[in-house]
């Protein structure tokens, strides 16, 4: 099947294989979602350029080398470059060199500056994993809003069968005169809302479907679907775990207090550069010049000087050591020190505050799973006895001791508490997927 896949949040890359795929698994959805979301592509590339800059701070340590050549004519009164004296005529000449220079010391701000690019990768590594983690449980909360709503149509269409069966025999059952007329046109409004319900639930089942593949960016919507799975609840040991407990190893792998941690460490090193700036900068250079001219002539001879005699006899070279003191520069350096200080220390208290939204997070979450199961075991227990008392009903009714009123009520009772196990169902298992995510449990479908 063809999947047109939109420019503005995914790539265009996809493989034959994904293409000709119908049924999507949740691992798929996940695992296409990564390799094709333009924003996390957007990311790798930022993660690249901190990559170039890490490779920029080492080069700025490592000697420069240059060199250069140029050649010049000159007609009229003119200076001999060989002889540094002015001639009228036509003078043809070359120059050339190599210079080179080190940094010898600028207060350690080239070795910070290095330190400071490589914590810059890991934090952008840091930030791209962080969107990963985003998206894939922004992708699994879709996949299972899909299998609900699909588990949803299936039992409202088991519900009308039954209830169609209900009312032929009720049709039947007035025909003979057992049940009175109106006990049928009940069933039957019981029928239409039954219908209507089934169509709802399908209609659920095909928006929840069209905006997983709106989150994956694939517009094929009538071919794409994800697999046809029994679904069951998953045995999970992460409630043996205290919140605090999950917090704590929460803090050793989530990419978002990694990234805030780095941030401090980056605004750490910007400190120690703006303060190197207070510190002399000692250079060293070596440069090598020649130079080359028609009018260089030999003083015995009279004949032009060969090239190669000439820059051997007209080369210098020239070498030193420069320093650089910071006197006073505007204030500069001081605001800048100040500046750095000032973003240190909103670094940290970002830190402090990221690590209290996550315990903050990890808690609800805690207490999201704790409550979404105790909702899931009431709506069990629930259709239990609904499900008895309709039994019950349905037997009264079909012998001519409850009329279809009541019946029906009964029906309806049974309906709600089908489709409240399926909603507490996924409630829970999501909410659940959510809090293993925290303790660094992979997503899964099962």
């Amino acid at each position: 099947m063809k999947f047109k896949i939109s420019i503005i949040a995914l790539s265009l890359v996809s493989s034959f294989s994904w293409a000709q795929q119908k049924d999507w698994t949740l691992e798929e959805c996940i695992i296409y979602a990564e390799e094709n979301n333009l924003s996390i592509a957007q990311f790798e590339l930022d993660y690249e350029n901190a990559l170039i800059a890490n490779s920029d701070a080492l080069g700025a340590m490592l000697p420069s080398l240059n060199t250069s050549i140029s050649a010049s004519g000159n007609t009229g009164l003119a200076l001999d470059p060989t002889t540094n004296t002015l001639v009228t005529s036509t003078i043809f000449s070359m120059s050339g060199g190599v210079s080179s220079g080190v940094t010898l010391f600028d207060g350690l701000r080239n070795i910070h500056r290095i330190n400071r690019a490589k914590l810059s990768s890991l934090a952008s590594k840091y930030r791209l994993d962080n969107l990963k983690d985003d998206i894939r449980l922004a992708v699994a909360n879709s996949y299972l809003q899909v299998l609900s709503g699909k588990e949803s149509a299936k039992v409202a269409q088991a519900q009308l069968e039954v209830s169609l069966t209900d009312l032929e025999r009720t049709r039947a059952l007035s025909a003979s005169g057992v049940v009175p007329e109106g006990d049928v046109l009940e069933i039957e409004a019981t029928v239409a809302s039954q219908e209507q319900q089934l169509v709802a639930a399908q209609n659920n089942v095909i928006i929840s479907r069209i905006a997983l593949a709106q989150l994956l960016q694939i517009t094929d919507y009538e071919n794409f679907d994800i697999a046809e799975e029994t679904f069951v609840l998953p045995n999970s040991s992460v409630l043996e775990n205290s919140p605090k407990e999950i917090f704590e190893k929460a803090l050793t792998f989530r990419n978002d207090i990694q990234l805030s941690k780095a941030n401090v460490e980056i605004a750490n090193k910007d400190l120690q550069i703006a303060k190197g700036a207070r510190y002399p900068t000692i250079g060293a250079f070596f440069n090598y010049n020649t130079r080359y001219s028609d009018q260089n002539l030999d003083r015995v001879t009279g004949n032009l000087i060969a090239l190669k005699d000439q820059l051997w006899l007209n080369d210098g070279v020239s070498f030193g050591a420069q320093l650089s003191l910071p006197i006073f520069n505007g204030f500069s350096v001081k605001n800048n020190i100040k500046r750095s200080k000032i973003n240190l220390r909103k670094t940290e208290l970002q830190f402090v505050q990221d690590k209290l939204t996550l315990e903050s997070n990890i808690n609800q979450a805690y207490a999201d799973v704790k409550g979404s199961l105790k909702a899931y075991e009431a709506a069990q227990k629930t259709l239990e006895a609904r499900s008895l008392a309709f039994e019950y009903t349905k037997q009264r009714f079909e012998v001519g001791l409850l009329d279809a009123f009541n019946f029906s009520q009964s029906q309806s009772r049974l309906d709600n508490a089908q489709a409240n196990l399926i909603s507490s169902k996924y409630n829970y298992i999501f909410r659940l997927k959510v809090l293993e995510f925290y303790f660094g449990i992979p997503l899964a479908v099962n």
